[in-house]
């Protein structure tokens, strides 16, 4: 079953501005991910409302199994920029 990175990055990104989105297939799936995601949404917010809110733009997938796990890297642009990325 599984998702696609496209779909990841378009769901998303309907959700938040993103500056980045990298993805890693886990498992080679399609239900296990690794996101790395960069947006001006998470200026000023703590880790735990970054992630409420990516999860809320994956609320779909993750509700229908099509994302069964998902590990989480969210940054600000200033954030980002401090890590050398």
């Amino acid at each position: 079953m599984g998702i696609t990175p496209e779909e990841i990055k378009q769901i998303v990104g309907k959700s938040l501005p993103v500056q980045l989105i990298e993805t890693q297939d886990l498992t080679g799936g399609g239900d296990h991910w690794q996101l790395i995601i960069v947006s001006p949404a998470f200026d000023g917010k703590g880790l735990l409302e970054q992630h409420r809110m990516v999860n809320d733009a994956l609320k779909e997938p993750l509700a229908d199994q099509r994302i069964h796990a998902l590990a989480l890297k969210t940054y600000s642009p200033v954030q980002w920029e401090k890590l050398g990325a």
